[in-house]
């Protein structure tokens, strides 16, 4: 059973690395704002998360592009259920994290594209930065964009590998994510992070139903001692959330949106420098929320 249990947490855990892969090949925003708030019910645990990010294509010829990236998140991470997190007092993680990608197209309407970086993720509690909160990654993906083909409905495929030293595996991941057009003003998306069915209202207004993977993962470096008297080096969220969504355009490339939702996985866990897991805090499911500010091509 404990087993079993285990590869289902392994394969969750694949899928959510995935979600962060940072397949920004298939989405065309250039800088977001944006927060996360969700509760967890019966229970004093909370996450708040602030982040901001920005892709800066940089034009090397006609189609072929390097994209710095940067991002920085800040969450408040509150965890009351265990009685030895309440007394180390750590609630807050910070992460920064730089990359380069690169693409080109290819023939028959396909595209390259790869990105490689570092991210530091920690409570930082001594004030600087430490070997174990540096990760490394990095991924390679293919597009057939096919949005612009007035002879079929649009679509969009985007398959790669991507590679994480959060992850704890020493091997690459698949990645897959499918857009479709269906019938006017409607489309779908199928994949990782997210899922959707959207409706166009018109330019300015669309609504949506969606599936998607958050989560969180930091070192913490002032390890934490739990009541069974082990070693927790580290603290992740994993959390699959159901629920609809709304995007107001203001402009052709500024909108606002707002997600709500209920999560269908909640999952809160400290784990050793092995990668074991150490403490299961609560799985309780409860409400989500997230609004933002985005602008995109």
């Amino acid at each position: 059973m404990k087993k079993s249990k285990t590869t289902s947490y392994m394969l969750v855990m694949i899928v959510v690395f995935l979600a962060f892969a940072k397949a920004n090949s298939q989405a065309t925003d250039l800088a977001r704002v944006e927060y996360t708030y969700f509760p967890q019910r019966n229970s004093d645990n909370s996450f708040r998360r602030f982040r901001t990010f920005i892709n800066i294509p940089l034009k090397i010829k006609e189609g072929t592009y390097i994209v710095p990236f940067f991002e920085y998140r800040n969450v408040h991470f509150l965890i009351r259920d265990d009685d030895r997190f309440r007394e180390f007092g750590t609630d807050r993680y910070e992460s920064y994290e730089g990359a380069i990608g690169y693409t080109f197209p290819m023939k028959k309407d396909w595209r390259f594209g790869s990105r490689a970086g570092f991210l530091f993720a920690s409570n930082f509690d001594s004030g600087s930065v430490e070997k174990d909160d540096i990760f490394f990654s990095g991924s390679v993906y293919f597009i057939k964009d096919a949005t612009d083909n007035f002879k079929t409905k649009p679509w969009r495929l985007v398959v790669g590998v991507q590679y994480s030293t959060r992850v704890g595996r020493p091997f690459p991941l698949p990645y897959i994510n499918y857009y479709r057009e269906f019938a006017p003003d409607w489309s779908y998306s199928v994949g990782a992070p997210k899922m959707n069915l959207k409706y166009r209202f018109n330019d300015k207004n669309s609504v949506q139903l969606y599936a998607r993977l958050d989560g969180f993962y930091a070192n913490i470096q002032n390890n934490v001692v739990t009541d069974d008297d082990q070693i927790a080096d580290n603290a992740s969220l994993t959390t699959v959330v159901v629920g609809p969504g709304y995007q107001y355009n203001l402009t052709r490339h500024l909108s606002l949106y707002a997600y709500v939702g209920y999560t269908a996985i909640n999952d809160i866990r400290l784990r050793n420098e092995d990668g074991d897991d150490v403490k299961n805090i609560n799985d309780s499911n409860t409400f989500y929320s997230r609004v933002g500010l985005k602008f995109k091509i």
